[in-house]
């Protein structure tokens, strides 16, 4: 089979491999149909993840369909799936207490271990979810919508409440879109003109505004001085996670979907004057997964608008490094394999 690895940063390239094991016990072997590409994987390349080792086969937002099936499992030959990338262990204490997606030692496809920018991979086949009655190329875009979905299911969201998500990045526009699904009033924050008026446009946000020194100023005086009752943070900035704390309103929540390898600090004060609730949020799983496959198809997700970009197995060795330094216009981009 083909696929495309990683070698060292900066280095893509095609390559063939043996098509992988018959799946054994509970395992079932998928054909990739579609890998959407994410920040990480632009990381990888770019050689700024830091527990990653070379060479890798990157991809963690896929698609397929069955391949074959190991003893015990039910899948039937040919089903659509789509695939939850989060290997957990089962038994630690994440795990017994029903999140895996923070499983003590998870194994994320395309980063701890090898992924699905290939023709097939043999995977546990209780991360395979049937993805009937949607198109192979959405349910490539299931795994970062769930992101988002998860982020907002942990703020126990309440219709009617004003919420702000700062950085609208494919994982930010995640969280709006399911934010507003649960009824929230939605502000959006970010430094490009062009996201916003993206999600303006396109998406149907309204209440976006751009980053700049009066930006507190001015989200604080849309809420007539009380701030948001939730604020989701998807910068992956450590400066901006900081300031995101005094937008936060008095009994509210702050959702850190954001990963920095910095340490963060805030005003106790403040904190603690607000009765702040800070929560983290990780990965998603198989709730928020099937929640997303719920409402895309209920027509309440943009699927076409948010898939902007394509690209084949062969072609991401030059299209990928290139969207890496070149974002315009860019919110998904999805590679065919197969199809």
């Amino acid at each position: 089979m083909q696929a495309v690895l990683c070698l060292e940063p900066g280095r893509l390239e095609l390559v063939d491999r043996p098509l992988p094991p018959a799946p054994g016990p509970g395992e079932a072997a998928v054909d990739i149909r579609h890998v959407g590409i994410c920040g990480t994987d632009y990381h990888i390349f770019e050689g700024k993840h830091p527990f990653l080792a070379y060479p890798r086969v990157m991809g963690h937002e896929l698609s397929g369909v069955v391949a074959a099936v190991g003893a015990g499992v039910d899948l039937e030959i040919g089903t659509p799936v789509v695939i939850n990338p989060y290997i957990s262990c089962g038994h630690c204490i994440a795990c017994r207490n029903g999140k895996p997606n923070c499983c003590m030692s998870i194994n994320v496809l395309g980063v701890h271990g090898d992924g699905g920018m290939a023709e097939r991979i043999v995977m546990p086949a209780g991360n395979l979810y049937p993805a009937d009655g949607l198109s192979l190329r959405d349910a490539a875009m299931v795994e970062f919508l769930a992101i988002g979905a998860h982020a907002v299911r942990r703020s126990r969201p309440e219709p009617g409440q004003r919420a702000l998500v700062v950085g609208i990045g494919p994982i930010g526009l995640g969280a709006a879109i399911f934010a507003r699904i649960a009824g929230l009033e939605v502000t959006l924050l970010d430094s490009s003109a062009e996201r916003l008026a993206f999600a303006r446009d396109t998406l149907g946000f309204t209440s976006v505004f751009e980053t700049g020194a009066d930006a507190e100023a001015q989200l604080m005086a849309h809420t007539g001085g009380e701030g948001f009752s939730t604020v989701f943070d998807a910068t992956g900035n450590a400066k901006a996670i900081e300031a995101g704390f005094t937008l936060v309103a008095h009994g509210g929540s702050y959702v850190l979907i954001s990963v920095v390898k910095d340490r963060i600090s805030f005003a106790d004060p403040e904190f603690h004057k607000r009765e702040m609730t800070l929560i983290g949020s990780r990965n998603a799983t198989r709730a928020d997964f099937e929640h997303v496959m719920t409402s895309m198809r209920n027509g309440l997700v943009s699927q076409a608008a948010l898939a902007t970009h394509r690209t084949t197995l062969p072609g991401v060795v030059e299209d990928l490094p290139r969207w890496a330094h070149q974002k315009e216009g860019l919110i998904k981009a999805i590679i065919d394999i197969g199809v």
